[in-house]
């Protein structure tokens, strides 16, 4: 009877023994897994950028703070824009005179600068018709001996001066007639093009006076408050990028085959919150891979670093937070 009774208590703890194990075997096995689907273990990987101005100045105004959600496009912070206005008027005031130079080039002489060159030549020819007369005069008189060599000399040096500033009356009309050299307009307008690069110029530099946010996500860090001088590209914000938001995990060598690029994937969080991704990378190299590679058990201990894309508008994924990547066979066909 005793030994009975040890049977069937023997026979009991067996059983329990049994269904414990198929319990903890239950619970450790993943549902999803035992429906055929493949699970990857990986980590949320947020995209994070550091902001800065173009331009240096003083910080004038910080807009956000730690914490706080901007969309792309967003105001961030600004400079002072005084000494930048001021080189903007500068620029437009140099732009505008050397414009006027220019449009003077091309308008060419005007009708007073022909007629005072047109007087100057009259000038000049009446001057020497009185010193041809009076060289005529005084050869006249000297051919009757009654006026010296040196009289004679001193009228036809008078007579040859006249003559080079009548020459030079004409030339300096044609000048005036034919207006400004083709190269003196070319290279006003040269002048005038480099003026107007430096106005846009500081008007791009107001522009980056502004600090705007480059995409959608959530202010990490504010390094700099108001006040603050800072440099070009020295950060006054670190940002995180929200939109989108991208998962890393790995994948095993055997699991390759498993899985194409592009397909549908499940994210779930350890508390079982799923978002909808996208399998947008595979690496092509593999990591851990041993330095000598002779047995098949080594060839599939490879394992493969992966990016899957997903949106989060709630906010609940978190940078380095453990999620698990779900590839189902029928995703994949469809």
């Amino acid at each position: 009877m005793t030994s009975r009774k040890g049977l069937y208590i023997g026979a009991a703890l067996v059983v329990l023994l049994v269904a414990v194990a198929a319990a903890i075997w239950f619970v450790r096995t993943d549902p999803h897994e035992q429906e055929g689907h493949l699970v990857l273990n990986g980590n949320v990987d947020i995209r994070q950028v550091n902001l800065g101005f173009k331009v240096s100045g003083r910080i004038k105004t910080l807009v956000f703070n730690e914490g706080d959600r901007v969309v792309a496009g967003d105001l961030l912070a600004s400079l002072e824009p005084q000494d930048y206005e001021n080189e903007i008027a500068l620029a437009e005031a140099r732009a505008s005179e050397r414009s006027a130079v220019v449009a003077a080039l091309e308008a060419g002489s005007r009708p007073e600068e022909i007629e005072r060159a047109r007087a100057r030549v009259a000038e000049a020819e009446s001057a020497l018709n009185v010193a041809q007369a009076t060289l005529d005069r005084v050869e006249h008189l000297a051919r009757k001996g009654f006026a010296s060599q040196q009289t004679q000399d001193e009228a036809l040096s008078q007579r040859n001066r006249a003559a080079a500033q009548r020459q030079m009356a004409l030339e300096e009309f044609s000048l005036v007639r034919q207006g400004p050299r083709r190269e003196e307009i070319q290279q006003g307008r040269a002048a005038l093009g480099a003026e107007r690069a430096a106005a846009s110029l500081a008007r791009q530099r107001l522009v980056d006076a502004n600090l705007y946010a480059p995409a959608d996500g959530i202010i990490l860090t504010r390094a700099r408050e108001a006040g603050a001088f800072v440099g070009p590209g020295e950060t006054v914000f670190t940002l995180a990028h929200t939109s989108p938001m991208w998962i890393r995990a790995y994948i095993e060598e055997p699991d390759l085959e498993r899985v194409d690029l592009g397909a549908p994937v499940t994210v779930l969080t350890e508390g079982a919150r799923k978002f909808r991704g996208r399998l947008t990378y595979i690496s092509p190299t593999a990591e851990f891979t041993p330095k000598s590679v002779e047995t098949r058990e080594q060839r599939t201990s490879l394992v493969y670093r992966i990016r899957v894309r997903v949106e989060d508008q709630t906010g609940i994924l978190k940078q380095g937070m453990p999620v698990s990547v779900i590839v189902r066979p029928d995703d994949r066909e469809s």
